[in-house]
């Protein structure tokens, strides 16, 4: 599918896409970026799992010029060769957390011992205001997925630092070689937590991540004994990252590693290793340019190393990927 230009076609799009949820899985290729042409998708995560990646997406229903994110699902998209994908049937609705009553924000699956945890960022009902982080699970990467506790893991009166109702966004999730489990999460406070090994419990009090200008979109990962925190950084958003020896601490700041993703105003990552290559997983508002930022799509590049570790500032292409092998 070509780039959708034009806000009658947003519109059809927009109310044909709204009403019709595909009860199988379908199949599509991706020419360049935006990677999915079909659906608006943000906040990417994504997961490495017995020889694909398992792609997790929200995605942005607002209506045309309707300034304000407006997300209501979760989405789960896998390939073998990160050109040929499959969308999976719906994995995951606001609906199945009975304590929250809207917003499929930024989220984040992993899997332990034959698991697989969905923790998501979602608004919380009147009990307890603001956002929460609430975790899901399922048997398979592509769900469907359950509400694993029936109840929020982290309320906003747990953090009070940032004084605001959405401070408690964006869980990425990681487990170290020990087997530990952590859980990063923040807007403007950037907190970290250890999980049990049911990681549906947290294990311990929080900490604080002090990094320069944290906004939000927290994401962890390790390569050769350096952990590595990325991060959105400043608003508009461009990522940023620091390196540690140790996932304690000391962080130190190393820069940007990702500029504005062209036409919107966030910008939240994904960074993944898949068949010797590494790939940098974002968003940007380029499938309908004059949409905005409420209607972002996701894209994929290419992500190198220097020799002392750091990473070199990530490319941004319409161009994309080649299929894994050439």
């Amino acid at each position: 599918m070509k780039k959708i230009t034009g806000m009658s076609v947003l519109l059809t799009m927009f109310f044909f896409e709204n009403e019709v949820s595909s009860q199988t899985d379908t199949l599509f290729k991706s020419n360049g970026n935006p990677i999915i042409t079909h659906k608006f998708t943000a906040d990417p995560a994504a997961l490495v799992y017995k020889d694909k990646v398992y792609l997790y997406t929200g995605r942005d229903v607002a209506a045309p010029k309707e300034n304000r994110y407006v997300m209501h699902e979760w989405l789960c998209f896998s390939t073998s060769d990160m050109k040929n994908w499959t969308e999976h049937v719906l994995p995951l609705n606001v609906k199945a957390f009975k304590w929250a009553k809207g917003d499929a924000w930024a989220s984040q699956v992993i899997e332990r011992n034959g698991k697989f945890y969905w923790y998501v960022a979602i608004t919380h009902d009147s009990t307890n205001k603001g956002k929460a982080i609430g975790v899901a699970v399922a048997d398979k990467p592509e769900g469907p997925f359950a509400d694993a506790i029936g109840k929020a893991l982290i309320t906003n009166d747990m953090t009070t630092e940032a004084n605001i109702s959405w401070d408690d966004i964006d869980p990425t999730v990681f487990i170290d070689d020990d087997g530990q489990a952590y859980l990063f999460w923040g807007n403007t406070t950037l907190h970290y937590v250890k999980l049990t090994e049911n990681m549906i419990e947290m294990d311990g009090t929080f900490k604080r991540v002090d990094v320069p200008k944290f906004t939000e979109a927290p994401w962890i990962h390790k390569r050769n004994g350096w952990f590595y925190l990325s991060y959105a950084y400043e608003f508009p958003e461009k990522i940023a990252y620091a390196m540690s020896r140790n996932i304690n601490g000391p962080w130190l700041y190393k820069g940007i590693l990702n500029e504005i993703a062209g036409n919107c105003n966030t910008n939240h990552q994904a960074i993944i290793e898949f068949k010797d290559k590494w790939y940098f997983i974002y968003h940007n508002g380029a499938l309908v340019p004059d949409a905005g930022s409420f209607h972002r799509s996701v894209c994929i590049d290419y992500l190198y190393y220097n020799k002392d570790g750091t990473m070199k500032r990530v490319i941004m292409t319409s161009e994309g990927l080649k299929p894994v092998g050439k």
